[in-house]
């Protein structure tokens, strides 16, 4: 538990709403497996209701079409009689190292609007975000110099190996899992993103 004093607002990362055409032709908003990204964003904004929230994404597809994951997320938030007082929405991120491309000048101004603690420090922004997902979009946030207080969810592993059952399937998810996030280290580390 954070004191509402101690943190500047939410940051929401994409990857969890399906958005697109689909959304736009059934009025739908369907979420992925990283739905507690949704849920636990839900969670903080009624916990923090006067803090600002920003939520990153557009589409993670090479050619996007239709509604955009921050769209579909705005609408989210009315479904869910939220409100969107205190809302931002960037709209145009495709990756991780865009999202906070693309936030860090609307951190900035917010942090300029009073978010700075009695120390006259940065106050710390809530990140919500994946587990496994968590550590490359710190290393992102932190080379920019924006100050993070992570919040990992969508946990993939438990706290111990349950050597008891077995599944091919799931074992090849998770492998994917650590590759495309090691492959992700990886290129951002060469490209001095990180």
């Amino acid at each position: 538990m954070i004191s509402k004093d101690e943190v500047a607002g939410i940051i929401i990362l994409g990857g969890a709403i399906a958005g697109g055409d689909v959304a736009v032709d059934r009025g739908e908003i369907s979420i992925y497996s990283s739905a507690e990204r949704i849920t636990k964003a839900f969670e903080l904004i009624r916990q923090y209701p006067r803090h600002p929230f920003i939520f990153s994404g557009f589409s993670s597809h090479l050619v996007p079409t239709g509604m955009s994951e921050a769209n579909a997320f705005k609408q989210l938030i009315a479904e869910q009689g939220l409100s969107d007082q205190y809302a931002h929405y960037e709209s145009q991120s495709r990756n991780t190292y865009e999202n906070v491309l693309y936030m860090k000048p609307m951190i900035l101004e917010l942090v300029a609007i009073n978010q700075s603690n009695i120390s006259g420090a940065q106050k710390p922004w809530l990140l919500i975000t994946s587990a496994s997902h968590m550590y490359r979009s710190l290393k992102i946030f932190q080379k920019q110099g924006l100050a993070v207080i992570p919040v990992p969810v969508d946990y993939q592993t438990g706290r111990k190996l349950n050597w008891g059952s077995f599944s091919l399937i799931a074992g090849a998810q998770q492998w994917n899992n650590v590759i495309h996030e090691v492959v992700g280290l990886l290129a951002y580390w060469i490209t001095g993103k990180i």
